[in-house]
């Protein structure tokens, strides 16, 4: 598949159901053309989500698990082609894949083989997976599938979860985190195994949310470019929510938080939200005080886990 081949209405119709509400009604796959033209523009999108959570995972000294991977509603694959190249093929012994979409497994079978031709793959659920990914699920599953969802990855032994960073699937995601948080060990993005912070009173405008970057070239891209205008998406931003579970003791940055969202910039500071063990609350970062943080948080470089001096 290249930029000339890609079918622009099937885009628009994915791209309608989405937004609409209507993609967890039914398969919305009709052909490999259209699971071809989403994995080279969507899903690419969401690939670039992965590689910052995965890079994340790997400055915290985090190893997969060796066995079995299962990769849950697998779409096109994006999910478990980024965890491969970040972790390498010989990471995982055998992946399985499951969608309700027998297309979508196919395909992302397909692309598998032609990109690690040595891999164990097959098609169907696990019991017991070493690890598993669950990729941009929640808006097209009710409450009761999310809960049943949720019980299934107690059953692995590591969970890597990537969706939007919408405030209802923020909020989705930190119910499936509660649910899992005394069977399994938090990673991240929380630098703290107790309770989400975002759920204390006061907080109710908050979510946990954080941002991607897109690769450089993209933004002098023609093609992107032209994606960017008949889909109506802005190229730069890359919202996400994702949740990392281990049932291995999981060691988290002593006194670490977590940067949520983007700062809000005034002249002589910047105002960041950020979680650690005691909570959610806001740190005022003045200029004349912190000059490296407020440089970086007005360049958009601020790394999203810190160590706050006491007096931030």
């Amino acid at each position: 598949m290249n930029w000339e081949s890609v079918d622009w209405s099937s885009l628009e119709r994915l791209r309608a159901a989405f937004l609409g509400g209507r993609a967890g009604a039914a398969d919305y796959w009709r052909s490999e053309a259209d699971l071809a033209s989403y994995d080279l523009t969507f899903a690419q999108r969401i690939g670039w989500k992965w590689d910052w959570v995965l890079e994340d995972l790997i400055r915290l000294g985090w190893q997969p698990p060796a066995g079995q991977m299962l990769d849950w509603g697998c779409g096109t694959g994006i999910a478990h082609r980024a965890f491969l190249h970040h972790f390498g093929a010989q990471s995982v012994t055998h992946l399985r894949l499951w969608d309700r979409s027998s297309l979508a497994m196919r395909f992302a079978a397909g692309r598998m083989a032609a990109k690690h031709p040595g891999m164990e793959v097959s098609l169907g659920l696990a019991d017991s997976p070493a690890l598993l990914l669950i990729s941009h699920v929640l808006t097209e599953l009710s409450q009761d599938q999310a809960t049943q969802l949720a019980d299934l990855a107690a059953q692995a032994q590591a969970v890597l979860w990537v969706e939007p960073g919408t405030y209802e699937t923020s909020l989705a995601l930190i119910a499936a985190r509660e649910r899992l948080r005394t069977r399994m060990n938090v990673v991240a993005p929380c630098p703290h195994q107790g309770p989400c912070g975002i759920l204390a009173r006061g907080n109710e405008r908050h979510w946990c949310h954080h941002f991607a970057k897109a690769p450089g070239g993209v933004f002098t891209d023609a093609q992107w470019a032209r994606f960017g205008k008949l889909m109506g998406i802005d190229l730069r931003s890359l919202p996400l929510s994702y949740l990392v579970l281990d049932k291995r003791t999981t060691p988290l940055p002593p006194g670490a938080t977590r940067v949520i969202g983007r700062p809000r910039l005034y002249k002589p500071y910047a105002q960041v939200l950020g979680c650690d063990a005691s909570g959610v609350r806001e740190h005022r970062l003045e200029k004349r005080a912190f000059p490296d943080l407020y440089r970086q948080a007005r360049k958009d470089c601020l790394d999203s886990l810190q160590r706050w001096p006491a007096s931030a």
